[in-house]
């Protein structure tokens, strides 16, 4: 299973570098497309520079002009978020930039001893901050304005799936207490790997589609402002293989999560203000505008033409017919 989510997330780097962490962390990016600003217009790319060093570019995403570089102590790369390859690290204001440490594990643990983190304000690649956290923590989120940071602690070597999300004040320099959990479902066990991610339009709701080995598959909804969460399980038949298949979209202004096939095929409708699940053929939000089943019209109309013959081809016989009888009595 691990082979093939690294297989898969290589591939979704393309030709860029990437540091692989133990378990379910999806690692990093070098160099590469980066991340993108909220406009699109800008792209920021980790590189490695001379010694233990870190070169971080804003570039024109178009030509590839450099509008700013600043070079960093350590070496750090800008943090995915899913094993197909998604990348994460930018507010969605595009303030706050964070970068997460490259390093996999420290040959006794798959789990890191120590995380290190730098966020720095993504106008002027200037550092805010060097967080410094003692056991594994990787990048998850971050609000809408930046001023708060979301983790995932792997806590336990012997279970590398199962994980705590965390929140990190970015304006007291502080690592809250507390987990980010559904307290709806307490009985809930974080526990799976990040296979494919969406965002509200606003920046405010991350959603996270998490494979779970052994268990349903499910959705991580977590409000990045109110710092809530809530876990949907999700009804699944079949190899697992077959999740990487599967992408997300927000849709309807935000009140439906659509679960859909690459090809952009409908699985399944979540609504987000009650997370009820729905069918595609139930849920009419979670279809393509382009879905309403002409076939039946077309369907209709031939079978109308075919009954007009019908009638026309009866009539033709029956005139045949009486047709030598009207002769013999003339």
């Amino acid at each position: 299973m691990l082979r093939r989510l690294l297989v898969c997330l290589a591939l979704g780097l393309g030709t860029a570098s990437a540091a692989f962490a133990a378990g379910p962390d999806p690692g990093v990016m070098i160099a590469g497309n980066g991340v993108m600003s909220p406009g699109g217009k800008v792209r920021y790319v980790a590189r490695g520079g001379a010694g233990a060093t870190t070169r971080v570019v804003a570039e024109t995403r178009d030509d590839g002009n450099v509008l700013r570089s600043a070079t960093l102590r350590g070496r750090f790369g800008i943090p995915a978020v899913t094993f197909n390859g998604e990348i994460g690290g930018l507010s969605p204001d595009g303030s706050t930039l964070v970068l997460a440490d490259t390093r996999t594990g420290n040959g006794e643990y798959p789990l890191k001893r120590h995380s290190s983190l730098v966020v720095l304000d993504a106008k002027s690649l200037r550092v805010r901050e060097r967080i410094e956290l003692p056991g594994h923590y990787t990048f998850d989120a971050l609000s809408p304005d930046g001023s708060r940071l979301y983790l995932i602690q792997h806590v336990s070597a012997a279970k590398l799936m199962h994980y705590v999300v965390r929140a990190y004040d970015l304006t007291r320099g502080q690592l809250l207490p507390g987990r980010i959990a559904d307290k709806t479902q307490r009985g809930w066990v974080m526990n799976g790997m990040p296979l494919t991610r969406t965002t509200s339009a606003d920046g405010r709701w991350v959603y996270t589609f998490y494979d779970n080995p052994g268990g349903y598959p499910f959705v991580h909804a977590l409000d990045t402002v109110q710092g809530v969460a809530h876990c949907i399980g999700i009804p699944w038949k079949g190899s697992e293989n077959n999740l990487f298949h599967l992408r997300m979209s927000v849709r309807d202004g935000g009140r439906t999560l659509s679960i859909h096939w690459r090809s952009g095929r409908s699985y399944l409708a979540v609504a987000t203000g009650t997370w009820r699940i729905s069918h595609p053929g139930v849920h009419r939000s979670a279809a393509p505008a382009s879905s309403f089943p002409w076939w039946i019209v077309g369907t209709g109309l031939a079978l109308v033409a075919l009954a007009a013959v019908a009638v026309l081809g009866r009539r033709r016989i029956a005139a045949w017919r009486r047709g030598p009888l009207r002769l013999r009595r003339a």
